[in-house]
């Protein structure tokens, strides 16, 4: 460059930028966050510091939204980035496009050292993990009563299920005592609390934040807990040594209250659709009773007139089978109205299994009422067929009579001697079979009864 030569301040100022900028093209830099402040265009301007010395930094708008946490004054942080100078003053900065938290990594290599140890020990294993009960009547929350979280907890649980009894149990959720208040809970509740679920809660924070979550002496008071526990704790990325060793894991305390809390709204649908099933399954059994019944009376109106007074007696016990099978199920749907506006006034959860049991009871006692009914019908129609078949003209036949008939085109039955001619040919009908006899002799007299030999002759068979 030429000594003579005069620069003016903005072209000095311009060429010491492209000199940094190019000096410096991205490099990090370690310090204490002071006087930050953040104007309406929404940059954030701070100073970096250190024991020696100083110098600015921005973080512009669209940089931010990279951040997992917004820095404060007084916080240590590597910022990573490129100098550069801001001409009109002639000042140099830090352009940031990054902030990293010192001591972050050493504390995510101490959860990852420790969720390994505890998973070698077993501690994590799932066969040791229980299943959450599916209607709980009380949920212990061990969580700060004053965060967001426990909040939107009690608010979705009681809007899904407000049967469900919630309990607060307060604790330091945050801090060096956090670890030891929430084990003392845990404790104090498996001792003194009848619960059916203890849930460890929080919002969401940094891994500092979160860090009393990450104690190994709190992952195994939550492994020798009798109550099952849930583990709530942050975000849906946020993770734990708690949520590891906790028999479930729910991504956010709104996300627990959803996955713990029965769906009353649900459950009444399920009430309903079993109610349905039992009367599909008595209308099934009705109209199959109703049928046979049908087929069991055509049969009867195939027979002689005889069988009308039968046939309207079964006509009446038919209306009677069906009024006693729409009495009992609308005794039935009384009830399970009555179950339903009983379960949904009060605690289901320990209520619903013994509702259950009644309404299977109630099944097995109707269906043994419907089969009792239908085997009385059943005797009671046998009976009636052994009575037509004792006056009917086929059982006379059964014990050895027989009937005489005339085999002109117009049949008659033969029941006096007049009614033929000697060598008249007739047809006689045996329950077995029949027989065409020529007529020998006429006599007033039974043969049997004459005692005269040349008077009986024997009918020739054709």
């Amino acid at each position: 460059m030429d000594d003579r030569r005069v620069l003016t301040v903005s072209e000095l100022n311009e060429s010491i930028r492209l000199l940094l900028e190019a000096q410096y093209p991205f490099i990090s830099v370690g310090g204490e966050i002071s006087n930050l402040h953040k104007p309406y265009s929404g940059h954030c301007y701070f100073t970096l510091k250190d024991s020696g010395a100083q110098i600015r930094a921005v973080l512009f708008k669209m940089q931010q939204r990279y951040l997992s946490r917004f820095p404060k004054d007084g916080d240590h942080v590597v910022c990573r980035g490129r100098i550069s100078v801001y001409e009109p003053r002639g000042e140099y900065q830090l352009i940031v496009d990054t902030i990293d938290h010192q001591g972050a990594g050493a504390l995510q290599l101490a959860f990852e050292q420790l969720k390994q140890r505890l998973a070698t020990e077993g501690l994590f294993d799932e066969h040791r993990k229980r299943r959450p009960p599916g209607f709980p009547g009380h949920i212990t929350l061990v969580t700060s009563p004053r965060g967001a979280a426990v909040h939107d907890f009690i608010h979705i649980a009681n809007r899904r299920c407000p049967m469900v009894r919630i309990a607060v149990y307060p604790v330091a959720v945050q801090g060096e005592q956090a670890s030891a208040e929430m084990i003392r809970a845990l404790e104090e509740i498996n001792a003194r609390v009848a619960t059916d679920l203890i849930v460890l809660c929080r919002g969401g924070g940094s891994i500092e934040d979160l860090w009393a979550f990450n104690d190994e002496h709190l992952a195994r008071a939550i492994r020798r807990s009798a109550v099952p526990v849930v583990s709530a704790v942050g975000h849906e990325i946020d993770f734990t040594i708690a949520d590891f060793a906790a028999d479930l894991r729910a991504p956010t305390p709104s996300a627990a209250a959803e996955l713990l809390t029965p769906d009353s709204a649900a459950l009444r649908v399920r009430i309903n659709q079993q109610d349905e099933r039992l009367r599909r399954l008595l209308r099934s059994r009705t109209e199959g009773a109703a049928q046979r019944l049908l087929v069991a009376r055509r049969r009867l109106e195939s027979m002689r007139h005889p069988l009308e007074r039968l046939m309207l007696r079964l006509d009446q016990l038919t209306t009677r089978l069906e009024r006693s099978l729409h009495t009992t199920l609308d005794a039935r749907g009384q009830r399970l109205a009555h179950a339903a506006r009983t379960l949904a006034r009060l605690n289901p959860v320990r209520r619903v299994h013994l509702y259950e049991q009644r309404l299977n009871e109630a099944r097995i006692r109707l269906l043994r009422a419907i089969r009792t009914q239908y085997q009385g019908k059943e005797e009671r129609f046998a009976r009636v067929a052994g009575v037509l078949h004792a006056v009917s003209p086929l059982a006379t036949l059964e014990r050895g009579y027989a009937i005489v008939r005339t085999t002109e085109k117009k049949q008659r039955v033969v029941t006096g001697y007049g009614q033929v001619r000697t060598g008249e040919v007739v047809e006689v009908l045996l329950h077995r079979g029949a027989l065409q006899c020529r007529v020998e002799q006429v006599s007033e007299e039974g043969l049997g009864n004459s005692g005269q030999e040349d008077q009986s002759r024997t009918a020739s068979t054709s």
